[in-house]
């Protein structure tokens, strides 16, 4: 079980238990039975990047093209332990 902080930086600050192969859908459910939200109108993200609801928590992945260069660059984002996520709402 991993514990994650997510934030709306409107007042409301949430802690969720999850599994890391859980989605991320899954983890918008467990936000929105705390917040009294619609899980469909729940956006997560960290930085820049949004994380779409089929993902595994455990397996967030964003593609980084570099304009300069015109190659792509994986870079890794797992959400872990304790990580601090946005919460945004539709």
């Amino acid at each position: 079980m991993i514990e994650i902080t997510c934030n709306d930086r409107l007042g409301k600050k949430v802690r969720v238990k999850c599994n890391p192969d859980d989605t991320v859908g899954d983890l918008k459910k467990l936000i929105a039975a705390q917040t009294g939200t619609r899980w469909d109108k729940i956006v997560l993200k960290k930085w820049y990047t949004t994380f779409k609801d089929h993902i595994q928590l455990q397996d967030c992945i964003l593609f980084q093209t570099l304009n300069i260069t015109r190659r792509r660059h994986k870079i890794r984002y797992e959400i872990h332990d304790g990580m601090n996520i946005e919460l945004y709402y539709q």
